[in-house]
């Protein structure tokens, strides 16, 4: 099999992969403008997606979300015809390492994950890494072996699971959306879920020291960054004031449930 017709082949099967299940209602009401006002540059947006292949991610790692994306803040794009509007970076299995507006995600349940104590300088060089691979083709050996997985199978043993994600082809040309997101952190050496040995220490006896060991980057998942202790998790509809006490309920008295009908045993 030719190398052109493999490619062909695997583009048409992450168009394929890439198309909804089902259409989704908004589940989180959250309106786009608070997302947008509570989005920080450096901020990680996770996302539950509705498509074949988001399906595929969330069943291998066990998780909620199955894509995630970089913010970026305002960025001049095509569709906003040269105005800044608020952007994320991320690898898209069809179209490769692109930038998308933040409307393309407010119909979908998300969660903001924010880097804890990071410096304005390393913040800014995270951003700029994502913005340096934007035209980056997606690591089409992923979608195959996703593809493989959605075929019903006997269950996954949970000690394989993790080495299932390391898909990519290891060429730095090529990226997915969760490694693509860690390379940019490890490029400043923001820990997200690193290896952790202890090692005695010169400080007294029977003290350690911690010494943290890089994972490589394509063990990642998007719901590494849910479960990073160095991550905060954001929620718009806090960050911006809380007050239950302005909440409208629904008068219950003047809300009435259909009785439920159980059916009938035999012999009754």
């Amino acid at each position: 099999m030719s190398l052109g017709f493999r490619r062909q082949l695997g583009t048409g099967l992450a168009r394929f992969l890439s198309r909804p299940r089902a259409a989704q209602s908004v589940i989180h009401g959250l309106p786009g403008a608070r997302l947008i006002e509570t989005l920080r540059p450096g901020d990680v947006l996770l996302v539950e997606g509705d498509s074949r292949i988001a399906t595929g991610i969330k069943y291998l790692t066990q998780s909620t979300w199955s894509h995630a994306a970089l913010f970026v803040g305002p960025l001049a794009m095509p569709e906003a015809k040269g105005a800044a509007i608020p952007a994320l970076v991320e690898a898209d299995v069809v179209d490769g390492v692109i930038a998308v507006p933040v409307s393309k995600y407010t119909k979908l349940r998300t969660r903001i994950c924010r880097p804890v104590g990071l410096a304005d300088v390393d913040r800014r060089r995270v951003v700029q890494h994502a913005l340096e691979r934007l035209g980056q083709s997606y690591d089409l050996r992923n979608v195959w072996d996703l593809a493989r997985y959605l075929i019903a199978t006997p269950p996954v043993p949970v000690r394989w699971r993790r080495r299932m994600l390391a898909l990519g082809s290891g060429d730095p040309t090529r990226a997915i959306c969760s490694t693509l997101i860690a390379q940019a952190f490890q490029a400043v050496r923001y820990p997200i879920l690193p290896d952790v040995s202890q090692v005695p220490s010169d400080r007294c006896d029977g003290c350690v020291d911690d010494i943290l060991r890089v994972r490589h980057h394509s063990l990642f998942a998007p719901r590494d960054f849910d479960l990073s202790p160095y991550f905060t998790i954001v929620k718009p509809g806090l960050a911006s004031g809380f007050d239950y006490r302005r909440l409208r309920w629904v008068d219950q008295a003047t809300v009435s449930f259909p009785c439920l009908q159980l059916p009938e045993r035999a012999g009754e």
